[in-house]
C-alpha cells in the first residue's frame, strides 16, 4: 500500500449545520490525516474554474450556486490509499444509496447537499490541492 495525499471539500450544508467536527472525526476514524485545512468562501470564480469539467452539464449553474453558498472547509487528507479511503469514507454521491456509517449516509441531506467532495484520482486529487493549497500550506 503507499501513502497517498488526496483532497476533501466539506460542503456548505454541513458547515451550515456545524457538522465539521464531525466529518473530521469520520475521516480521521477512517485512517486518514489532515495535513492542511482552512475554512473559506468559494467566490463564483474559483467554483466555476474547479467545476470547470461540469461547464456542459445541466446542473453546473446550481452546483456552482450552491458551493458559493456559504464557507466551505478545504483539506489535504494523507494516508494509506488516501483517494480510495477518502471515497469510501465518503460513500454513495446519492445518501440513499450510500452505506451505513459513511459520511452521505450519515449527515448529508440531498443528492445535492450531500455534505462531502473528495477526488477521484491521484491526478485529480494532485489538481485540486493545487488549486486552493500552496505547497507550504501543506504541513503533514
Amino acid at each position: 500500500m503507499a501513502t497517498e495525499r488526496t483532497f476533501s471539500i466539506i460542503k456548505p450544508d454541513a458547515t451550515r449545520r456545524n457538522l465539521t467536527g464531525a466529518v473530521t472525526k469520520m475521516l480521521e476514524n477512517a485512517g486518514l490525516r489532515i495535513v492542511a485545512s482552512k475554512r473559506i468562501r468559494i467566490t463564483r470564480h474559483q467554483a466555476e474554474g474547479f467545476y470547470a469539467v461540469h461547464r456542459e452539464r445541466p446542473f453546473f449553474a446550481d452546483l456552482c450556486g450552491f458551493m458559493t453558498s456559504g464557507p466551505v472547509v478545504v483539506q489535504v487528507l494523507e494516508g494509506e490509499n488516501a483517494v480510495a479511503r477518502n471515497r469510501e469514507v465518503m460513500g454513495a454521491t446519492n445518501p440513499a444509496n450510500a452505506d451505513a456509517g459513511t459520511i452521505r449516509k450519515e449527515l448529508a441531506e440531498s443528492i445535492e447537499a450531500n455534505s462531502v467532495h473528495g477526488s477521484d484520482s491521484l491526478e485529480n486529487a494532485a489538481t485540486e490541492i493545487a488549486f486552493f493549497f500552496k505547497p507550504e500550506e501543506i504541513v503533514g
